[in-house]
């Protein structure tokens, strides 16, 4: 017999305004406990220098947790021109010193050279891993190795505020953005170096942080206040499309079967299923729809009735 697991079963998506200062882990175990709930895992990391938008998902939303690591994210962030730091951010040791002599006019023409794709070299002080160890403990020990650059995609940048040194910057980009290493590159642009004085995340997808609740207020919330508080976990897959099934399909997709489907597109996507349930429905889970017309299930919701 199995290990009872501890806690209550709990489904569903919060998004967090995350504090200045603690590390996503932290604060997704600080929720959890807050609901008793058994299973819960967060949908990509913030830097503890980072505040903003961080989904939380518990129970059967957690299978759908990586669908949100490729989507499109916006940031606000400050940048201070004329100092270079160890680390990209406030957090690392200042490295250099320079004047500031550009104007507003060229700071914003650097800012539109920057749209569009770009390569960008990931930084030291990061969690990718060379041979299973992370980039951002070797940085610690001094070291340095080299790293390839990426193709990602700034699909806008714009100046909210200038007063020099400090620009304050709304950025929408594609996955893997290094916010700190744009800043870092922006300064060079612009011949005086420069680094991120603060960060938040505003948006993934079409989620965004005008819907998001401060750990704050969730923790000192009723058991009802909580759980009223969480989204359904189709929330995470608004960006797919959704495929509605009868009773008799909906048995055979849960049991892990692949299905045909008429009046499909020509083209190979995934999509978000549910069982028609009268004027409602009921979310199944996640497949990939091929061109055929063929749904191949991929993750599934296990507790439907």
């Amino acid at each position: 017999m199995g290990r009872k697991r501890k806690g209550d079963k709990v489904d569903g998506v919060l998004l967090l305004d995350k504090p200045l200062g603690l590390s996503s882990n932290t604060a997704l175990q600080k929720a959890r406990r807050a609901l008793n709930a058994q299973k819960a895992g967060h949908t990509g990391t913030l830097d503890p220098l980072a505040t903003g938008l961080l989904p939380l998902c518990f129970g059967e939303a957690t299978k759908f947790s990586a669908d949100l690591l490729n989507a499109d994210k916006e940031y606000v962030t400050q940048i201070k021109f004329g100092q270079t730091s160890s680390t990209g951010d406030a957090e690392g040791e200042i490295l250099e010193t320079r004047p500031v002599e550009f104007s507003e006019e060229r700071l914003r023409e650097v800012l539109r050279s920057f749209v569009g794709e770009i390569s960008q070299i990931p930084p030291m002080y990061s969690a990718l891993k060379k041979d299973g160890v992370a980039l951002y403990k070797l940085a610690r020990e001094g070291k340095e190795i080299e790293r390839q650059p990426r193709l990602i995609t700034i699909y806008e940048l714009e100046l909210l505020r200038y007063e020099a040194p400090v620009a304050e910057v709304r950025v929408r980009c594609s996955k893997g953005t290094y916010v700190r290493v744009l800043g870092e590159d922006i300064g060079k642009a612009l011949g005086c170096g420069a680094h991120l004085i603060s960060l938040r995340r505003t948006a993934i997808a079409d989620l965004n942080i005008s819907e998001a609740v401060t750990l704050e207020k969730f923790e000192v919330a009723s058991l009802e206040e909580k759980i009223a508080l969480l989204l359904p976990s189709d929330r995470l897959l608004s960006s797919l499309e959704p495929v509605e099934l009868k009773e008799e399909l909906a048995v055979r997709f849960l049991h892990g079967q692949s299905i045909t489907i008429t009046g499909s597109e020509q083209s190979e996507k995934k999509v978000r299923v549910y069982k028609k349930l009268g004027e409602t429905r009921q979310l199944l889970g996640v497949a990939t729809r091929k061109e055929d017309g063929v749904l191949v299930p991929e993750r599934l919701i296990s507790n439907t009735n």
